[in-house]
């Protein structure tokens, strides 16, 4: 007797960045796990090779690259196409973040924001959805934006204008993406515990963190409350929804 599971993966191949660490990796494990083939995209081949080893199922590759080398990532998007078959799903969750007031946001880091938050995203999609690339049944494709992308806070400007062009500019890829039944979202975390973050001042310092804690009416969150949010978006449950921005923030926002 077969089970009805629309948040089944089996038989897609998704293309995770960040998977190295964090929720990127959390994503690449719980999306093996419902049945998808895994493409891991990410610079540290030790920290890759240790997402790999907790996959399941077989058929995963990974692949280390600078995101921000758009020829590089033009021909392994092509190599991975070639061994892994025309990708189903893409989850954009590489990035990098920081607190700095205005008086610190010199051209450089505005530039290195922005081409790695934003710009770098943008163009693995672009690449990824060449006819030749992506399925030819449709597909989803996840961009990993954040709450500061749609409130503000002292400090996280450099970092909300990135989260924040995501948003907006997912909306437009779902429209000009509709006719092949490709779907564009994101997703906007709150604050995540997560190895990286749990380093960071705000949560480091113990004081800070119950600041922060105190802010999400659910308490912080953990990678797989974020990954659990992906599998739908990338499941054929969530086939009549595109152009979103699917808040997942213990209430963060709710206040």
């Amino acid at each position: 007797m077969n089970t009805f599971n629309p948040f089944t993966l089996a038989g897609k191949v998704i293309l995770v960045t960040g998977a190295s660490s964090g929720i990127g990796r959390q994503c690449a494990i719980d999306c093996s796990r419902m049945g998808a083939k895994i493409a891991l995209f990410g610079r540290d081949i030790a920290r890759l090779e240790e997402t790999l080893s907790e996959l399941s199922g077989d058929g995963h590759k990974y692949y280390s690259i600078d995101l921000t080398d758009d020829k590089k990532v033009a021909e392994t998007v092509t190599a991975m196409v070639g061994e892994m078959g025309r990708i189903d799903g893409v989850v954009n969750c590489a990035g990098i973040s920081g607190v700095f007031p205005l008086k610190l946001m010199s051209d450089e880091r505005i530039s290195q924001f922005l081409r790695t938050n934003l710009v770098s995203g943008i163009c693995l999609t672009r690449e990824c959805l060449k006819k030749k690339h992506f399925s030819q049944n449709g597909g989803s494709v996840i961009f990993l934006s954040s709450v500061m992308g749609i409130v503000g806070e002292k400090g996280k400007s450099l970092y909300s204008m990135t989260k924040g062009a995501l948003i907006s500019a997912s909306k437009a890829l779902a429209c000009e993406f509709a006719d092949r039944k490709i779907r564009v979202n994101c997703i906007s975390p709150g604050a995540i515990l997560t190895p990286i973050n749990a380093k960071l001042p705000y949560m480091a310092d113990e004081e800070a963190r119950a600041r922060l804690t105190e802010k999400h009416l659910l308490g912080l969150g953990e990678p797989s409350d974020i990954s659990n949010g992906v599998i739908f978006l990338l499941s054929d449950a969530s086939r009549w929804i595109t152009g979103h921005n699917l808040v997942i923030d213990g209430g963060y926002t709710a206040q």
